[in-house]
């Protein structure tokens, strides 16, 4: 521990003389110490630029980490519990734009106030996300995709999909029929490995796929490729009426019938089951997701 938090400091401040003057250190003895841990890391970590140093590819890589996992350890070693109002340190939820515009309204104004000294970091989902809870370079993901078992998932709340169109779009009625959505040309949003997968696996289901003109990674960003456009995009109905009934080269139409529900959920991994920060974060995010399902502001 001792070791880490130097690396912690040398990292931080990218100069061994005021790494030394925080840790209480003479300048060699924080010299030594980073040689010794370049030694177990096998990695130079910093490399001098001037009079001080750029961190190496794996030492940015290690910052980050430190940053996390830190925190905890000092809290672990030293048996205290969770107080979200003096903790610090970093949270990461893997989330979207989707996360932002639904949950966020209930979930950021409840988390920043109960723990002020914390930073929260909400970062968009990839392949490797749930790679990343169970290395434990995160602690919540909230996604429609329910993971391995390895991985405790809880449903928070449930969306249905609805179509947004160009206000100038060709589609007379207030719904697409089955026949006119496959007929369209749409924008997906790459959710997951280029696909908006909730869409895909349910045309799939009933035997048919969509011809895709564009692909974007946010939902937001699908919307604004709309206005001008014959493209049409298919997202969670909360995000629709929040961002595109406001917006007058925009208008909504339902879905095909039949298109499933989407059931929004949190994922975390079963060590942090009892975790007291993990436990807490997870009671903000129900807590959220009840403001939000009953309308309360």
């Amino acid at each position: 521990m001792h070791e880490l938090r130097a690396l912690a400091l040398l990292l931080e401040e990218r100069n061994v003389t005021r790494a030394a003057l925080r840790f209480h250190l003479s300048q060699s003895s924080m010299s030594r110490t980073l040689q010794r841990l370049r030694s177990l890391f096998g990695d130079e970590l910093l490399v001098r630029a001037g009079s001080d140093y750029e961190l190496t590819p794996r030492a940015r890589h290690m910052q980050r980490e430190l940053a996390v996992l830190l925190p905890r350890l000092e809290n672990l070693v030293a048996g205290r519990t969770f107080d979200p109002s003096t903790a610090t340190g970093i949270v990461r939820i893997i989330g979207t734009d989707y996360t932002l515009a639904t949950l966020g309204p209930h979930l950021l104004p409840r988390i920043l106030e109960s723990a002020p000294l914390l930073e929260f970091r909400i970062e968009q989902r990839d392949h490797d996300s749930y790679t990343d809870l169970e290395r434990g370079r995160a602690d919540v993901a909230l996604s429609v995709m329910r993971p391995a078992h390895s991985l405790r998932w809880e449903q928070v709340f449930t969306d249905d999909v609805v179509c947004v169109v160009a206000d100038d779009h060709a589609v007379n009625d207030e719904r697409f029929s089955l026949d006119e959505y496959l007929a369209a040309r749409h924008v997906a949003v790459t959710l997951v490995n280029d696909d908006q997968p909730m869409i895909e696996r349910w045309l799939e289901g009933v035997g048919h796929t969509r011809t895709i003109a564009l692909r974007v990674a946010h939902f937001t960003s699908a919307l604004g490729a709309l206005p001008g456009t014959p493209l049409v995009a298919t997202i969670p109905r909360r995000m629709a009426e929040k961002l595109a009934q406001n917006d007058p080269r925009l208008r909504l139409v339902e879905a095909p019938e039949r298109f499933d529900a989407i059931p929004y959920g949190m994922v975390w991994h079963p060590r942090l089951d009892a975790d007291p920060m993990n436990s807490w974060l997870r009671e903000m995010l129900r807590a959220a997701a009840s403001d939000l399902t009953s309308g309360r502001a």
